[in-house]
């Protein structure tokens, strides 16, 4: 959008996650579909190991890699509404854009978090999505904020001054355009503006017409000099760093799924664990490692992966599925049975859980009447 620095990075996607598990559905009859022919149907493991050709042909989601770009010093939760609202905002979706900058807007003010500069470009940003839905009056009030926090910035003065002069409020259109001309003599929108803008005041208010007009107020040279030495690369470093890193969590996510397919449940391991280095709230990241640790017989590790990855999403049937696998290989039967409920309840088709959940329900009668063997007479 207008800003620069508010652009969201193109960061590259992450491919989709071919090593998830795709669960094998029966039919609404109750018999399991047919496999294709050549092809037998998907191993007990593939829920656990990898992907079934199905879930490798579906279509790559649409990438949002751009919403984790660094805006400023926004917090992360905020930085990723303001570059919503800069993706509604470059698709045209301006009334949803005006909603993302607010509730960034708002976050800020109720947390005190977000400093003046921060600020200043939200209220522009949102002051941008108004202009091009023709809220003048609501551009005009939030360039007018935007300028109490950083004054003579540039691009709310040039916001500010084309909504004025959509409303025919030439005298201020006149004065907002002079003074974007202090700042940046090389605006050539701001030069047309004001030879337009001259016709209109002569033809309304005749020979006097800059006698009429207010004041124009003298911009500092700290403000000129800020403006021209200001390093505009300082937020296109941090996105380059972004889409640095994030092609690196792409690799190591793409390393790591290979090794799984191979078997080499080790060094899978080894790369999601720099994934999460790199992407602490990764869900997939966690199943996938969960998958290396239940391969390995770590239990403990890959019940805690997935406890990590609920966390996150708690619908997320494949955490629950290898969460029981991680309790049924800590002897945890219950635990494990009631995973693997939880699956089911969310996706009644999974035959996997089913098969599970028969095997892990006689393993639990059986722990239970060992138990009462073992347990002394009184």
């Amino acid at each position: 959008m207008g800003n620069a620095q508010d652009k969201p990075s193109g960061a590259e996607g992450t491919k989709t996650d071919q090593s998830t598990p795709g669960f094998r559905r029966r039919s609404r009859a109750g018999s399991t579909e047919k496999p294709r022919a050549g092809k037998g149907p998907p191993s007990k493991e593939s829920v656990v190991n990898g992907a079934t050709q199905g879930d490798r042909s579906r279509e790559t989601p649409p990438d949002s890699s751009y919403l984790d770009v660094p805006a400023g010093a926004l917090p992360p939760h905020l930085a990723r509404l303001k570059n919503e609202g800069n993706h509604l905002f470059k698709n045209g979706q301006f009334a949803d854009a005006v909603e993302k900058y607010s509730a960034a807007i708002n976050g800020c003010c109720d947390a005190g978090t977000g400093s003046p500069e921060d600020l200043c470009i939200l209220y522009s940003n949102r002051a941008a999505c108004y202009l091009k839905d023709g809220s003048s009056t609501e551009c005009i009030q939030d360039c007018t904020r935007a300028l109490e926090l950083q004054p003579f910035a540039l691009k709310p003065l040039l916001r500010r001054a084309m909504a004025y002069e959509s409303m025919e409020r030439y005298r201020q259109a006149y004065v907002d355009y002079k003074t974007v001309l202090q700042i940046d003599i090389g605006v050539q929108s701001a030069h047309d503006s004001v030879h337009r803008i001259t016709k209109q005041l002569i033809e309304q208010d005749g020979p006097e017409w800059r006698e009429k007009l207010p004041e124009i107020p003298l911009v500092p040279m700290s403000a000129q000099q800020h403006h021209r030495q200001k390093d505009p690369s300082v937020e296109l470093v941090q996105a380059r760093e972004a889409k640095k890193a994030e092609a690196r969590f792409a690799s190591l996510k793409t390393e790591g799924n290979d090794n799984v397919r191979k078997g080499l449940f080790r060094d899978g391991l080894e790369k999601y664990s720099e994934c999460l280095q790199i992407k602490p709230d990764d869900c997939s990241c966690f199943t996938n490692r969960a998958i290396c640790y239940l391969r390995l017989g770590c239990f403990e590790e890959a019940k805690k992966d997935c406890d990590s990855a609920l966390k996150l999403e708690p619908t997320n049937k494949k955490a629950f599925y290898r969460r029981a696998l991680a309790y049924k290989g800590l002897q945890d039967y219950l635990a494990a049975s009631s995973d693997l409920q939880e699956v089911l309840q969310l996706d009644p088709n999974v035959q996997e859980a089913e098969q599970e959940l028969e095997t892990v329900t006689v393993l639990l009668r059986q722990s239970l009447m060992d138990g009462a063997q073992t347990k002394p007479r009184v």
